[in-house]
């Protein structure tokens, strides 16, 4: 019988848990009902107490640690944070998201506790197999083009569960029983001073937004009366991103251009892109319910980026572009200047 740990841990605010730790606690409570084994959630933060009350009616057992010194996402106050988290719930599986804070310190965490790792994970299951019942979890490989199902005999086994695979837990909050666990704070050499974030109205990506908007190289090229409009073309997209929350991704043969507002290959650019916004090749597969797709042409690597958005629309001119040929659900045979130009001033008079 396995003793199923979720960790998580809370936002910037301090006293609620990100969505991926939600997500992470679905999969821990689906797999503890499939196992029957006994379940647990950990919860690391300022106030984790706090947190808890979101998960409590998950009937799991609740730990929390708590304090100053976990305000900030440090690697010594973490790992220790987290085994002690492991360690009162004698956990055998644990389950974590794959978060920036806790991606960099399980690892360490595990191998602290004699354990073993797997990271990408996109489901965990029961599963049957010559020795009977077993977990067996499944991830991808090579940039995601590979997926494999794994499973392993030595516990504790750490899972990094990548963020959109799981509907986040959404139960009613209610009053919480946790059990606060004492850490023993190590050595601090490290002072967090602030956040630098850029300023809301330049940001292009957004991991939560219900829609993801592709942008091609089409952008930049020559329009059919001839010219280069790629001023024009920045202005639609960055409005379009504006007005709609949409997140912003691009083709990698766009952002192979420069992106200091200098020609690349002959061809003008748009400066708000970096590699950060690619789809595809970099191994980057956003997870949005929806995904529009402009002045691309749908070709490998960069629709491989596309298997987890669920409902996907393309605009172009070519109607033999690839996305015609079952990449798309819908393709509108147009031009995407006037079409985001029309979408745009749609969007601005519905505007309160």
């Amino acid at each position: 019988m396995e003793t199923i740990l979720v960790l998580t841990h809370v936002d910037d605010g301090g006293a609620a848990l990100t969505r991926a730790s939600l997500e992470t606690v679905t999969a821990g409570l689906e797999l503890s009902r499939q196992s029957g084994s006994s379940f647990a959630i950990g919860i690391l933060g300022l106030d984790a107490e706090a947190a808890a009350g979101a998960v409590a009616a998950t009937g799991a057992r609740l730990f929390a640690v708590s304090g100053e010194a976990f305000a900030q996402a440090r690697y010594a106050t973490d790992a220790a944070g987290c085994e002690a988290l492991c360690r009162a719930a004698q956990a055998t599986l644990i389950l974590a998201p794959a978060s920036a804070r806790f991606a960099r310190i399980a690892a360490g965490v595990a191998h602290r506790l004699g354990g073993v790792i797997d990271t990408h994970i996109a489901d965990v299951q029961m599963a049957s197999n010559a020795g009977g019942q077993a977990i067996e979890a499944t991830r991808w490989f090579y940039r995601q083009r590979i997926e494999a199902v794994i499973g392993r005999e030595l516990r504790p086994w750490f899972l990094l569960l990548d963020a959109g695979t799981h509907a986040a837990y959404a139960g009613e909050p209610v009053a919480a029983q946790v059990e606060s666990i004492a850490v023993a704070v190590p050595a601090v050499r490290t002072v967090v001073e602030g956040f630098r974030a850029p300023m809301r109205g330049t940001q292009t990506i957004r991991p939560d937004a219900r829609l993801l908007f592709v942008a091609g190289a089409g952008w930049t090229k020559k329009q059919p009366d001839g010219q280069v409009h790629v001023s024009e073309a920045g202005e639609q997209i960055l409005s379009f991103l504006r007005l709609s929350g949409a997140s912003l991704g691009s083709s990698k043969s766009l952002t192979d251009q420069k992106a200091d507002g200098q020609a690349g290959e002959d061809q003008p650019v748009l400066p708000f892109l970096t590699h950060l916004n690619q789809i595809g090749q970099t191994g980057s597969t956003p997870r949005h319910p929806k995904g529009l797709s402009t002045c691309c042409h749908g070709e490998e690597p960069h629709a491989v980026g596309w298997r987890f958005i669920s409902e996907r629309r393309a605009i172009s001119l070519d109607a033999n572009c690839g996305w015609t040929r079952g990449k798309a659900d819908v393709v509108y045979v147009a031009d995407a200047f006037q079409v985001m130009a029309r979408v745009n001033a749609l969007l601005e008079a519905r505007k309160p």
